[in-house]
């Protein structure tokens, strides 16, 4: 598989200068303050513990190899890069300061000091700026494939008709893109596979490594501001769709001890999973009619329900129904993990929770307008957005940072509540 070329470290180095300064420092209220070239003391003593252990693996390694500990060093390697450069950068800075408010420095060299310490402060901000995202931890699931799943909302009808046009907006980016997407599952208001009716629940397969790095922005719910081709008396309606965004859990994206390890998040027991066979429902002839190849899994401790017919084989319906059942599952654990660090966060600097259930994007047809209530940006050719073209990814990017900002501030919350 092709990596997705714009996602790194879960977009990370998309962090602006002003953010970044808007995130470094709290006041004692815990409110988040603006700051140049500071950073919490906390994470500064994270980095410093891990650049110990860096080096302890390093030397452990120059006698015997280990996979684990190389690993480790990978990983850390970034982190202790970052923290040598930001201790340099801070030390200049201290040396240049030091020079200008020494009365026995001579009036040039304190002229010169004050030309260098402007530069170098911006490059402590750099540093800074490296340093913190490095430590933030990379998303567990942005390396994987995803799955694009599709859903109306309240709007009856024109919400069915908007899932549609937001699953052909995202084949379209991936179009664009060359990345590779397969419809999984395709099913419509009459419960069949039918084309030209509006949509009941589409899932799309993105194949592409990182492309759940590169998709987990869509997720929330999309609503619709348009007249509808039924509305009679060009009223506008509001309708919403619901798009949540998977890790797609395939032979190729996971390794034995994943599945069978049960403290992974994609474990699933199988005794806790009922089985059910049944004929599929639709065209597809005399096959689709008279053979039990419809299957639905259902996950006894979390209620999850998942059903495919698409394929004409009942063994590939079973395994792209393992396939989902262990993506959601995954997901369900992995947002359980996420809602505590929301509150930690929300607790700390005041930060309300978005959730998936929440308002996340909204399409004004009237205005040729896109507006999403994360990041706050907005754009005005809508034609371009339900294409899938650039003006759509300006949007995903915004939301990414949005995203990536609020890691930064997750992992600052938690220092500043394990110092307390």
């Amino acid at each position: 598989m092709s990596t997705l070329p714009w996602v790194c470290r879960n977009c990370l180095s998309r962090i602006t200068r002003p953010t970044f300064r808007r995130l470094v420092r709290y006041q004692s209220t815990g409110t988040i303050v603006a700051s140049r070239e500071s950073i919490p003391s906390g994470l500064l003593a994270r980095a410093r513990q891990i650049a110990v252990e860096h080096k302890e693996l390093t030397d452990k390694l120059a006698n015997d190899f280990d996979p684990r500990a190389a690993r480790k060093v990978g990983e850390y390697g970034p982190i202790v890069d970052a923290l040598k450069a930001w201790d340099n950068a801070n030390k200049s800075v201290a040396e240049l300061t030091g020079l200008i408010h020494d009365p026995e420095t001579d009036a040039e060299l304190r002229e010169l000091a004050a030309d260098d310490l402007s530069a170098t402060r911006e490059s402590l901000v750099d540093a800074s700026q490296s340093l913190t995202t490095s430590l933030v931890p990379v998303h567990p699931f942005a390396h994987l494939p995803c799955l694009i799943e599709i859903r109306p909302g309240v709007g009856g009808s024109e919400a069915a008709i908007f899932a549609g046009d937001l699953l052909r907006m995202y084949q379209a980016f991936c179009n664009r893109h060359g990345i590779r997407a397969t419809l999984l599952k395709y099913e419509n208001v009459n419960g069949t596979q039918e084309a030209g009716l509006p949509l009941s629940e589409a899932i799309l397969e993105v194949g592409n490594e990182g492309a759940y790095g590169m998709f987990r922005c869509e997720a929330g719910v999309h609503r619709v501001q348009r007249v509808p081709a039924t509305e009679t008396k060009g009223r506008v309606h509001t309708s919403a769709v619901s798009v949540l965004v998977l890790p797609s859990i395939g032979e190729n994206s996971l390794g034995e001890e994943d599945i069978n390890d049960p403290e992974s998040d994609y474990y699933i027991d199988p005794k806790e999973v009922k089985l059910e066979v049944m004929r599929a429902r639709g065209a597809g002839g005399q096959h689709v009619n008279t053979t039990e190849s419809a299957v639905r899994l259902t996950h006894t401790p979390t209620n999850t329900v998942v059903s495919m017919q698409d394929f004409r084989s009942q063994p590939k319906n079973k395994e792209k129904a393992w396939q989902l059942l262990r993506s959601r599952v995954a997901q369900l654990r992995r947002e359980k993990r996420e809602e505590e660090l929301t509150a930690l966060r929300r607790s700390v600097v005041g930060v309300a929770k978005t959730g998936r259930g929440d308002k996340v994007r909204t399409y004004n047809w009237g205005q040729q307008r896109v507006t999403d209530h994360r990041s706050g940006t907005t754009v005005h050719d809508l034609d371009d957005v339900m294409g899938g073209g650039q003006t759509l990814e300006k949007v995903m990017d915004s939301v990414r940072t949005w995203l990536m900002e609020q890691d930064v501030q997750a992992l600052i919350a938690e220092q500043t509540t394990e110092k307390k």
